[in-house]
């Protein structure tokens, strides 16, 4: 009779607790050229819980990476986010797509090509269809791109897993994805792109509150005036401060660090962890749009460089060897960061992130 009832037990929290808990998370089908950079990109973003790379769009049941790839099979290489929509919301994501695509190249994407590699959005309900239909237009209104927006809106019907070993190639494979990634032209057309963009004051994103322009890059001349010797070195000249002797490497307090130049945010004392190593480290950024990836091959190695993308301020590096669950650790200096308490977030005009705390 007792594992009678243990098994009853057992079967009603499965029944009334597994709904409660799944319903916490909501899913985002994307597709945006190789799904080994979509998913990296989408796994940075706070309020993510997992990101599967994936084939979708097509015809044939199961299909596997090498019927994809000869572009017979109508699918595309696609990403489903699993997210808390109760800290990143659609149209935050929306946004990130936009910013990580290039929406005006109907043959593929960056050096992959074939309808393969097309960008798309797989809207799941009805609300995410007017919110993808909105963004669009909007980005459309914005004149960020010179040619037609191309990339469909569709409705979502299925989902197909790839192949383990695609699942965090960025982390498995980090070398072999560094040089990929730089190769591929993704990143210079980005930031081309939305560094333009900003700095010709267009509208470069369609998350409310945020107003066009809002975070701009100083002269040449006032960033010398405005920064000490070492917050230049570093954010100028790519300098590196010494570790343990920084502003903020051992700071404690809840709040969110702004770039020193531009005073976009990039990174919240939530993601904020003790590395061990002396200088600031954080598990991922406040919003991956203020973020610019490059390849570092300086001091006889390979690295991934991480600059602000208004400020072009240069921030650090990102390593592969952090905590769960993003297993990235943000090496940053203090030097190219201001820190805003969440007392004064909503006094010096960060007040959208006061829910963060």
């Amino acid at each position: 009779m007792k594992t009678l009832l243990i098994m009853l037990t057992i079967v009603s929290i499965l029944i009334k607790g597994y709904p409660a808990m799944a319903e916490k998370y909501e899913i985002a089908t994307f597709a945006g050229g190789c799904f080994w950079c979509t998913e990296s990109d989408f796994e940075k973003v706070n309020g993510v819980k997992e990101v599967i790379s994936g084939y979708t769009g097509g015809q044939k049941p199961d299909p596997t990476y090498e019927d994809v790839s000869m572009g017979n099979t109508g699918h595309v290489e696609a990403i489903q986010v699993h997210y808390d929509p109760g800290v990143v919301t659609y149209k935050e994501l929306l946004d990130v797509f936009w910013r990580h695509v290039n929406p005006t190249d109907a043959g593929g994407q960056f050096v992959d090509r074939g309808s393969q590699y097309r960008s798309e959005i797989f809207y799941h309900t009805e609300i995410q269809k007017q919110e993808a239909l909105a963004s669009k237009i909007a980005l459309e209104k914005s004149r960020v791109f010179d040619k037609p927006i191309v990339t469909p809106i569709t409705k979502f019907e299925k989902f197909y897993p790839a192949e383990d070993y695609h699942q965090d190639y960025y982390k498995k494979n980090s070398s072999r994805y560094t040089y990929y990634r730089w190769g591929s032209g993704r990143d210079k057309f980005l930031e081309k792109t939305w560094k333009t963009a900003e700095t010709g004051n267009l509208s470069t994103t369609m998350k409310e509150g945020v107003e066009p322009g809002s975070w701009k890059r100083p002269g040449n001349a006032e960033i010398k005036v405005r920064l000490s010797p070492l917050q230049y070195k570093v954010t100028q000249e790519n300098g590196t401060e010494p570790p343990f002797k920084n502003e903020y490497w051992d700071n404690t307090t809840e709040g969110i660090y702004v770039d020193i130049v531009s005073g976009e945010p990039l990174f919240s004392s939530t993601d904020k962890f003790d590395s061990g190593t002396g200088w600031p480290s954080f598990t991922k950024p406040l919003d991956p749009g203020h973020v610019v990836e490059k390849t570092d091959k300086t001091l006889f190695m390979v690295r991934t460089e991480i600059r602000s993308r208004v400020g072009d301020s240069h921030l650090g590096h990102v390593f592969d060897d952090g905590p769960a669950p993003s297993g990235l650790r943000y090496c940053i200096n203090s030097a190219s960061l201001r820190f805003i308490p969440k007392e004064k977030l909503e006094e010096e005009g960060y007040g959208r992130y006061l829910e963060m705390f």
